[in-house]
């Protein structure tokens, strides 16, 4: 399960996006507000990839790799 990619992709979303929070609540900047029309992009972001990340995690959880079962016929 460690090396299934939607874990490596939800690590990484979620990780970001607690980047961005982070810099948002403690970095604030009229300038980047006045870039983005008044909104603080950083933080929407930030929780957009966070919660992106967490339903990775719980797609991983909720929906596992299974090994492929080969049947042999013994018949033949």
């Amino acid at each position: 399960m460690l090396f299934d990619i939607r874990t490596i992709v939800g690590s990484l979303l979620a990780c970001y996006g607690v980047i961005l929070i982070v810099v948002s609540l403690s970095y604030d900047s009229e300038f980047q507000r006045m870039k983005t029309g008044g909104i603080d992009i950083n933080l929407w972001a930030g929780i957009g990839m966070a919660v992106v990340g967490l339903a990775f995690f719980a797609w991983v959880r909720l929906r596992p790799v299974r090994e492929a079962v080969t049947v042999v016929d013994d018949d033949a």
